[in-house]
């Protein structure tokens, strides 16, 4: 099976993912607005919104058939919980593994903590969706002091998710590494870890 259009794929969804973290962090350092300090900081929550679905749905990048009707689902469907609950059943393994790499990538070690969680996830989704609807006048109003509080602290727990992980692809019996940066172009990088077939493992 020919695995390095499936990693070229999910590297372009990280790609933009990386373009829209730019955004967050323009708007961040307050670099630029959006006319208003109310709609720049829903403008900051929508790109994370999007984030997100790449996120999400970027493990299913190889199989054509899947992705799209899971995006239509998607695309209709509110409940962050009930989403990943959807993609888990299709993938078990669709949600990014963040990483520390030792002895130059030879060893890589799960994170513990400093990176966005599946509960986190849920949270953020959560956020998102509440900022992006018009204010009842008769009940509270958007704290929107608060939510410009929070965007540091997203925006690096999703760069600690990402910025070195694991993935499995839907229907792919490899493991690949994600560098989201590398030095010498700047661009996203996937490594392939294929498995050892069962007669050429080693004997403990």
């Amino acid at each position: 099976m020919k695995t390095e259009p499936n990693i070229s794929r999910y590297c372009d969804q990280m790609e933009l993912i990386r373009k829209r973290i730019e955004v967050v962090l323009y708007f961040e350092k307050r670099q630029g607005g959006s006319l208003y300090v109310a709609s720049t900081i829903e403008s900051v929550y929508l790109q994370f919104r999007k984030i997100l679905e790449l996120i999400a749905m970027a493990s299913l990048i190889a199989n054509k058939e899947v992705y799209s009707n899971e995006y239509k689902n998607f695309a209709g469907h509110w409940n962050a919980r009930r989403i990943l609950e959807s993609l888990e059943r299709l993938n078990p393994d669709f949600y990014p593994k963040p990483i520390m790499e030792e002895d130059n990538g030879s060893k890589l070690i799960d994170k513990e903590d400093g990176f966005l969680t599946r509960e986190d996830f849920v949270t953020l989704y959560n956020a998102c969706g509440a900022i992006m609807h018009t204010d009842n006048p008769y009940g509270d109003q958007t704290d929107y002091d608060d939510y410009f509080s929070q965007i540091t602290k997203w925006r690096k727990l999703i760069i600690g998710l990402l910025n070195n992980h694991k993935i499995h692809l839907l229907n792919d019996p490899n493991m690949y590494v994600i560098h989201m940066q590398e030095a010498h172009d700047n661009k996203v990088h996937g490594y392939t870890f294929a498995p050892i077939p069962r007669g050429e493992q080693k004997s403990t």
